[in-house]
């Protein structure tokens, strides 16, 4: 479904629908108005030189709806957005495109929070699984999990490189229980069962190749260091 909205203007020869409201003195639509497009979408908010412009109500027919800020007929600004299936979008726009910070929370409960560009998840952000509770937190490029990120469960989390939305390559498991389990994933056969990462994950069949465990790796102050190593040698 397209979000931008109808075009009120685009044909001089086309029926504009029914307008209520304010005009400037070339006769145009500005200031405060209601508009009925052909289509019978709703518009109410304010226009400038017969355009969608600062804050405005877009609703649908189909029972979407557009609440924020207008630019030249174009959703910019802060808005938010509501989708017949009951997901939502509340964030950044640039040119009728989701772009900047914005949370999107999507019909299954499932929630998105960081960054976007051209309507896709783009930067960094977490993604929440509603039905586990796990979430991803990392890189993002073009919608999907890329670079460096870490999968965060109830008891245990994973961190390591991520390619085309699985984990590949060196990473680490780090358990509550205090220690961590490091190794590398690599790619096997193809195959079309779901993955073990949800929602999110391709058909690649994904293996873990375990190669030590470890105490946890805990970060101390600079100052501190020193004295750390010593009460660790005296422990050995």
């Amino acid at each position: 479904m397209s979000d931008a909205g109808s075009d009120e203007f685009e044909d001089e020869h086309s029926k504009l629908g029914e307008y209520e409201g304010d005009r400037n003195e070339a006769g145009e639509r500005h200031g405060v108005g209601k508009a009925v497009l052909p289509n019978r979408d709703i518009y109410q908010g304010h226009y400038e030189n017969g355009k969608r412009h600062g804050e405005g109500t877009y609703r649908f027919k189909n029972g979407a709806r557009y609440v924020g800020d207008y630019y030249q007929n174009m959703k910019h600004g802060q808005g938010t957005f509501y989708y017949p299936d009951g997901s939502k979008y509340e964030g950044s726009w640039v040119e009728d495109l989701r772009q900047g910070h914005g949370v999107y929370t999507y019909p299954n409960g499932d929630t998105y929070d960081g960054e976007w560009l051209h309507h896709m998840r783009h930067g960094q952000g977490i993604y929440h699984y509603h039905k586990t509770g796990s979430k991803y937190k990392g890189s993002w490029v073009k919608g999907k999990m890329e670079s460096e990120g870490e999968y965060i469960h109830s008891n245990h989390r994973y961190k390591g490189n991520f390619v085309n939305n699985n984990p590949q390559g060196p990473g680490k498991y780090v358990f509550d229980l205090g220690c961590e389990q490091h190794g590398e994933y690599h790619q096997a056969e193809q195959d079309r069962a779901e993955g073990e990462w949800g929602e999110l994950a391709s058909t690649a069949v994904l293996k873990w190749i375990p190669k030590c465990i470890t105490g946890l790796t805990l970060w101390t102050p600079a100052g501190k260091k020193e004295a750390a190593s010593v009460e660790d040698g005296g422990e050995n």
